[in-house]
């Protein structure tokens, strides 16, 4: 059997199929897990620790040197992506009550600002160039639920203590040291390690969840996710071309991460206020997921043609240029011969 592989060819499987799995125990068997020790923490009452370790485990990726190119654009592409979400975010909270037709602050805010990561490095490794690919350096700040709590915060919408800030900011913070001064660490967090902590964080997160929500989140998530690829792929694209990019870098930022499906519950943990929306909003977060991941890859693909186009049009015109330039050069040699 090749479980893995499966899973693996589900959009953001690792995170999307164990949290359904999760999700289906909660609906249908809600005490399954409930028999202590060990196995009663692997469902519901493990997920903070997991989120920590995985915090951990995502901070050891992020490069601490990089160079001004790659900075600039994914500086650039960082702040769109999270300038974005946080606008549409707000105003949805200052002008629709919270609730834009099935969709809450929080879920919008989750999805909008946070990248897959895979993708974006998939997308521009066999789309862009190398600056293209190296800008996710920068954007690599923006995994988990730091800016979402920084912006519910900060616009007081959530009520987040001064410590719980911190407590959310310290297990990224101390990934970031112990990978900048020790490769092998990085070797240690690396993807494979976060992927099997985001399998398990996952599934005690789908036991948070009770599928009968998605008969609500299911429309709303749909459009969340279009909505999430539309809106922020066209402003990341333009802030892209005018970092010096040609905008498939900002395309492919245009998805949810598959890890954004926990930032619902995470707020939830720290300002109690969100837990009553944070189920429905995990699942259409994970709808998000979903959708960008279909969606993202042909808004790239639209983008990278048209470079494709553009600079194949800009080199027949130079061969051009070249042989009428070249003919002018043999009438005046041919004249001086003459003469």
């Amino acid at each position: 059997m090749h479980i893995l592989k499966s899973i693996r060819k589900v959009p953001a499987g690792i995170m999307i199929v164990p949290l359904f799995i999760g999700a289906i125990l909660n609906t249908f068997a809600p005490h399954m897990l409930e028999i202590g020790s060990f196995t009663e923490a692997m469902g519901r009452k493990g997920f903070p620790t997991l989120l920590g370790v995985y915090l951990f485990c995502m901070g050891t990726r992020i490069h601490l040197k990089a160079t001004p190119i790659i900075i600039k654009r994914g500086a650039s592409i960082l702040l769109a992506k999270v300038g974005i979400a946080s606008l549409i975010a707000l105003a949805v909270a200052k002008f629709f009550g919270g609730d834009l037709w099935g969709l809450s602050t929080l879920a919008i805010l989750a999805a909008m600002n946070d990248t897959n990561g895979a993708m974006f490095v998939a997308l521009t490794s066999s789309m862009g160039d190398e600056n293209d690919v190296g800008s996710y350096v920068m954007q690599n700040i923006e995994t988990g639920p730091f800016f979402t709590l920084i912006v519910l915060a900060g616009s007081g919408l959530a009520n987040v203590p001064y410590m719980s800030m911190v407590s959310v900011i310290a297990p990224l913070a101390a990934g970031m040291l112990f990978g900048h001064f020790d490769h092998d660490f990085r070797e240690l967090c690396g993807p494979s390690r976060s992927d099997l902590v985001l399998l398990f964080l996952a599934f005690g997160l789908g036991n948070n969840i009770d599928l009968k929500a998605l008969l609500v989140a299911g429309p709303a998530g749909i459009g969340l996710g279009i909505a999430t690829c539309v809106i922020t792929g066209v402003t990341c694209i333009i802030v892209d071309i005018v970092a010096g990019g040609r905008g498939i870098a900002g395309a492919a930022a245009s998805s949810t991460a598959g890890n954004a499906a926990a930032t619902p519950k995470a707020v939830a943990l720290v300002d109690p206020a969100y837990a009553a929306v944070a189920p429905v909003a995990t699942l259409q977060v994970a709808a998000s997921v979903i959708v960008t991941a279909i969606l993202t890859p042909l808004l790239t693909t639209v983008v990278w043609k048209r470079v494709k186009a553009s600079e194949g049009l800009k080199a027949p015109e130079e061969a051009q240029k070249f042989k009428i330039s070249l003919k002018i050069f043999k009438k005046d040699a041919c004249k001086k011969l003459t003469v």
